[in-house]
Parts: structure tokens; sequence; C-alpha cells
């Protein structure tokens, strides 16, 4: 297990290199330039020359690589033009609200899609079981920004029991203050996940059922409810933590239309902002995390399918 760990702790430096050249390499492939792009269309050559002094540009690439890594390593991913303040200031105040929504839609859509997983996969093949799939595809095939949309127009248009915009604020506290805003875009972030959880579970479940530690539990006389909860559900979780990792990222770039639709100050805002400004240090921070926060994901996913399931071996 500890050899797998440190494989894997290898492998994910590695791709976080690779993420590094490749954010590197896109700047440097814009047309005319970093230069041309942040300064706009027809600046001097004076500018130019100015700015690739001021930025390292008049490097070789490999010794603009090295400053590149060497400013991430202490914390410098560069200074957002627009905003007039380094990046990483921006992430600082930006990412924990967005951690923020992503952790309760994560929360609301297991909450939800767990428990409907399993009760399909009890009532399998079923009205019942039929009915919650016909809704986890709704679910699944609707766009963010649409199901936004709707969510608006029936709770706050049509009803007005809760607030379109969500709530504003500088700090997570700020955030927290105003409970009703945060439930239509938590609710639109979550309606992803409960799709996939619930169908994962399903899954994973149907194929639990027929072990043969589910036929003895039968046989024992056990209730239903301790056979599901207390046999079938500790089994059949594995799938579902990986889908937790592998997820993330998807839910982070959700995160930027549903941000965008619910103007929820976070990091999807604020990457939305920065693409129409085009601010690259900003996106090029943003893509980074966002980039981290994928390889992270893979690798708790891998190390705690291997904690739930210890019939997991790592050779």
């Amino acid at each position: 297990m500890v050899a797998y760990i440190i494989r894997r702790l290898i492998q994910a430096v590695v791709v976080v290199i690779g993420v590094t050249i490749i954010v590197f390499l896109l700047v440097h492939l814009l047309p005319g330039g970093p230069a041309r792009a942040i300064l706009g269309p027809h600046p001097r050559p004076a500018e130019i020359r100015n700015f690739d002094i001021a930025n390292g540009y008049n490097r070789s690439i490999p010794v603009q690589y090295g400053l590149y890594v060497w400013h991430l390593l202490h914390g410098t991913l560069g200074y957002s033009y627009y905003y007039n303040q380094s990046v990483l200031s921006l992430l600082e105040i930006n990412l924990p609200k967005t951690a923020l929504l992503v952790g309760l839609a994560y929360a609301l859509a297991i909450v939800i899609g767990v428990p409907l997983g399993l009760y399909q996969a009890a009532r399998r093949n079923k009205v019942g079981d039929h009915a919650v799939t016909a809704i986890a595809f709704v679910g699944y095939s609707m766009p963010n920004f649409w199901a936004g949309m709707l969510l608006i127009l029936a709770f706050s248009v049509g009803l007005h029991i809760l607030p379109p915009e969500a709530p504003q604020g500088g700090t997570v506290g700020a955030i927290l203050s105003d409970p009703r805003a945060l439930v239509l875009p938590v609710c639109t972030l979550a309606l992803v996940s409960f799709a996939q959880f619930s169908r994962f579970m399903r899954s994973s479940a149907v194929d639990n059922m027929v072990q043969d530690y589910m036929r003895t539990a039968r046989a024992k006389g056990i209730s239903a409810r301790r056979m599901y909860f207390r046999h079938l559900l500790p089994n059949s979780v594995g799938p579902i933590i990986t889908l937790i990792g592998l997820t993330l990222p998807v839910i982070l770039s959700g995160a930027v239309v549903v941000e965008a639709v619910f103007n929820y100050p976070g990091m999807g805002l604020l990457f939305w902002t920065a693409a129409r400004k085009e601010d690259y240090p900003l996106l090029m921070g943003f893509t980074i995390v966002v980039g981290v926060a994928t390889v992270l994901g893979s690798l708790i996913a891998d190390v705690l399918y291997a904690v739930v399931d210890p019939r997991i071996h790592y050779d």
C-alpha cells in the first residue's frame, strides 16, 4: 500500500508538471505573443519591449519556464491586469467561497443520490426504479445554465419564494448569512452530480446483491433495512468514492457557469470575468488550481477506495 501511494504521488507530480508546461506554452501561442494579448492589438514597439523586459519574455523559453515554475513554488501566480492585484490574493479571497458552494452541492447530491441509488437497486425494474432513472437522465443531460434559468423562472419569477441572485459578500461568513439565496445555485450545481451518484450507486448495488454475503444475510432472516444499510451499502459505496474524486474538476468547471448565472462571487465568476477581459495571468492561475484539484481528487479517491474496501490490493 505504501509503495502504491508513493508511486501515485510520483505520477501526480509528473501530471502537475505536464499541466504547468501546457499552460505556459498556451500563453506563448497567443496571437502576437503575451504582450499584444495583454496590451491590446496596437501597442507601440517600445511598449512591447518594456513589457517583455519587465515580465522576462525577452529570455529563452526554457529560462522563462524555469522562472515560471520557481514563482509557482513560491506561491506567485502572476499579477491580474484587470483587477490590479496579485492572482494569489484573488484566489485566496474567492476560492473558499467556491469551495463552500461545491461542498454544499456535493453533500446534497450524495445525501439524495446514494439512498435513491440504493432504493433503485432494491426496486429494480419496477415503477420506482424507472421513475428515478428518468429523473436522473433528465438531470444528467440538462446543461447547468439551463437548469439554473428554469429554477429562477420557477422559484423566483413564478413563486417568489427564493431570490434569483446568489448571496453577495467578501467572506464565507457573509455568504452564509443569507442561506435562502444559496438554495438555487447549490441545487443547480447538485443536479448533475445527483444523477451520476444515483446511477453509479444503483449499478454497484445491483452487482453486490447477487454476491454470496447477501444470500447469507437473507438466509439468516436479517431485516431488509439492516441488510441494505449494514451490508449492501458499505460494499457498494466504493465506486462513489472514485466518482467523487473524478468529478471534482467537472463540478469546478460547472461552477463557472452557475456562478455566472447567479452572480455568485467565487472562482467561477472570477474566471468568467477574466475570460471576457482577457486577463491571461488570472486565467493561468485558475487553470493551475483546477489542474492540481483534478490530480489531488484522483489521488485521494484511489487511496480512499483501498481504505474503504479491504479486498482491493495493490502490487
